[in-house]
């Protein structure tokens, strides 16, 4: 099986010899690289300010001015991820290896002697098309490090978690109840305690409670405490979570679990400050700022008549903080698996440098129905099992094997795509950005119903 670039990479050929040069093309076309043959070094450099390739197959010397030494200065100048591979004649060795030998600007990736073999040629473009498309993934994630945001230990760069993060600033600030919303591993907790940590209460003791992991019955003595013989096993007074977070931040974990008999007590605490404990008479005050968090809707339970509506509005007087699932943020994922390759490194003591293209890009086209979480857990396990310094698509779970369709990891280069290869790519990525919900697809993109079912089946994809 002949193999492939990691990516459909662009490779520039520059020959004065035309027949040599179409072999070349030929060869490297199979190989199913996007190639443009020029016949001069005037036309190479004029193709390369138009277009940065991944690949550039050189012959050393010709015809006019500009030598194939001059390519490679160029080549490097517009783009150093650019590799370049030199093709010299029989006695010009030493020209060759002088490319070899240049500085870390200008250094050619490899050179061969002519007549050369084809399935050498191919075979050294595709590691460099390779090589040069690891630096520029690397190049593209310090850069997407590098204008990232870290608030509170939530990192993103993505337009859809900013605005989260922005809001959450302003409202930590405030001292009311805020309700956080988001699909089961999104990070609700973290939010909360970004909240508490620039509050004015930052400091102060930050307690959690899964109101979903207690059961009804203890629920209330968790909350508020209970007094000695209160129940059978009350052997002695017990605190609450609302007294033991006194002057600070009390986090309700999936609040839409609780159960409607908690939620009038719960409501006259958040209004009152009040607390009664069990098995007790006497009212007690405390001041906590309460934070809220679900999966669930709501306003939809309201309506069941499953969550009490003053409560509702209660917690959501400030309206939520709704944070997007993995899947709608997909460019800050290589920001966190670069921050949890760090954590890894640093918990198993490796020095895991990063994922290959190859496996990131079936990285970013994993639905992630686990999100942040199910992320921060994969990359854990590939470093703690992976043999060498970079993950690749080996050391990616099974359930991430069968992603192979291409989304890019970085900002898109459409170029030397076809239209209809682009199309297919835009209609695969919004299908699957919602949820395959063929409908929605069709009208996000803007055409009917019909014609996505015909396009779907014409590229495929049905």
């Amino acid at each position: 099986m002949t193999e492939t670039p990691a990516d459909t990479s662009f490779v520039l050929i520059v020959e004065d010899e035309v027949a040599h040069g179409e072999a070349i093309l030929e060869a490297l076309q199979r190989a199913k690289c996007v190639c443009n043959l020029v016949t001069s070094g005037q036309e190479a450099v004029d193709s390369i300010k138009q277009r940065q390739p991944d690949v550039i197959v050189t012959d050393f010397k010709l015809g006019g001015k500009i030598t194939g030494m001059d390519v490679l200065k160029t080549a490097k100048k517009h783009s150093k991820e650019t590799e370049v591979i030199m093709i010299t004649a029989h006695g010009s060795e030493s020209l060759a290896r002088e490319a070899l030998s240049q500085d870390s600007d200008h250094r050619a990736y490899d050179y061969l002697i002519k007549p050369i073999d084809i399935d050498i040629l191919r075979d050294k473009v595709i590691r460099a098309a390779k090589q040069a498309a690891s630096a520029r993934a690397s190049r593209l994630l310090k850069h997407q490090l590098d204008k990232s945001f870290d608030f509170g230990g939530i990192i993103g760069a993505s337009d859809a978690i900013m605005r989260q993060i922005k809001r959450t600033r302003k409202l930590a600030r405030s001292k009311s109840t805020i309700l956080i919303v988001g699909e089961t591993g999104t990070g609700k907790e973290l939010f909360a305690q970004a909240i508490h940590q620039n509050s004015s209460r930052a400091g102060k003791p930050f307690r959690v409670l899964n109101c979903a992991a207690v059961s009804e019955t203890l629920l209330e003595s968790e909350l508020f405490g209970h007094v000695k013989g209160a129940f059978t096993g009350a052997i002695a007074d017990r605190k609450g979570l609302v007294e033991s977070a006194d002057l600070g931040t009390l986090f309700l974990d999936e609040i839409g679990d609780m159960p409607q008999t908690m939620e009038a007590k719960l409501l006259r605490t958040l209004e009152t400050g009040e607390v009664i404990q069990v098995g007790s008479n006497e009212t007690r005050y405390f001041d906590v700022r309460f934070i809220a968090a679900t999966n669930k809707d709501l306003s939809q339970l309201v309506q069941d008549e499953k969550f009490r509506e003053d409560l509702f509005y209660r917690i959501h007087a400030q309206g939520a903080i709704r944070l997007p699932p993995l899947r709608e943020r997909r460019e800050d994922i290589p920001i966190l698996t670069q921050r949890f390759i760090l954590q890894s490194n640093k918990e198993l003591d490796l020095n895991i440098e990063g994922l290959t293209p190859e496996a990131m890009r079936k990285m970013m086209n994993y639905a992630w129905p686990g999100n942040v979480r199910e992320l921060k857990n994969v990359v854990h396990l590939m470093c703690l099992e992976a043999e060498g310094h970079l993950l690749g698509t080996e050391d990616l779970p099974h359930a991430l094997q069968p992603c192979t369709d291409m989304i890019p990891a970085g900002p898109p280069n459409l170029a030397g795509m076809k239209m209809t290869d682009v199309e297919r790519l835009h209609i695969m990525n919004t299908l699957r950005m919602l949820g395959g919900n063929r409908e929605k697809t069709a009208a996000a993109l803007g055409i009917g119903a019909r014609t996505l079912y015909r396009k779907l089946r014409e590229y495929g994809l049905k």
